[in-house]
């Protein structure tokens, strides 16, 4: 009896652990070390400090000073401004989407002046480089109201093309197969990176950059 109830301990073990080697290999690398840092934060009181600091050095990396109206980060379901998206004409040629890929922002300019300030999440980063591509690009044509790509298990709504191709584009926060968002995705938009390669943006956000902004509008994507 005894040796029954010891195996049968031991099995549930290794499948509890078998469990939890599946979740970390799906998961990804950047996910990894964040949910490791967030344990160390919660057990050391140091680590708070050091997440603070963190914080203050992704500031840096902006162009543009945050407005006051700026909502706070991992805010999704709102506009990132409690302002009124800015008004726009179909034919206007002076804009340009200044995309802060480290700092977490997209800006609207008009003029070579910030009209609109937006959370936003760029491709995760890899041996110093993001899967977003840097440089200076365009709106395309291509816009549309969902996509979901089956080879990487995500979707999202309210796209718009900033290359030729229709591979790299605006959208919202990522969706998950059933049409839902994906609430830890979602927490990660305005506060670190996280994409595959895509500028991820809060779902009324995304929707007026699809309806509003003129193709053609330049689009200028770097690191900080």
């Amino acid at each position: 009896m005894k040796k029954n109830i010891i195996i049968g301990v031991a099995s549930i073990v290794l499948a509890f652990g078998a469990i939890i080697g599946l979740a970390n290999g799906c998961a990804p690398k950047s996910d990894i070390s964040q949910e490791a840092a967030t344990i160390q934060s919660k057990t050391a009181k140091p680590k708070k400090k050091a997440k603070k600091k963190a914080k203050q050095n992704t500031e840096i990396f902006r162009p543009y000073k945050d407005p006051k109206d700026l909502r706070k980060e991992g805010t999704w379901r709102q506009k990132s401004e409690t302002k009124k998206h800015p008004k726009i004409s179909p034919t206007e040629k002076d804009l340009i989407l200044r995309v802060s890929l480290e700092g977490n922002r997209t800006y609207l300019l008009r003029k070579g002046k910030v009209i609109y300030t937006m959370l936003s999440t760029g491709g995760i980063f890899k041996k110093g480089k993001s899967l977003t591509p840097t440089g200076t690009y365009s709106i395309q044509g291509g816009r549309g109201d969902s996509f979901f790509n089956y080879n990487l298990g995500e979707g999202a709504n309210n796209w718009t093309s900033w290359s030729p191709d229709n591979v790299y584009l605006f959208h919202s926060v990522p969706t998950k197969g059933d049409g839902s968002y994906n609430l830890k995705e979602t927490a990660k938009l305005g506060r670190t990176q996280g994409s595959h390669g895509c500028i991820r943006l809060s779902v009324p956000d995304s929707k007026w950059i699809m309806d509003n902004i003129p193709n053609g509008t330049k689009v200028v994507i770097k690191n900080h």
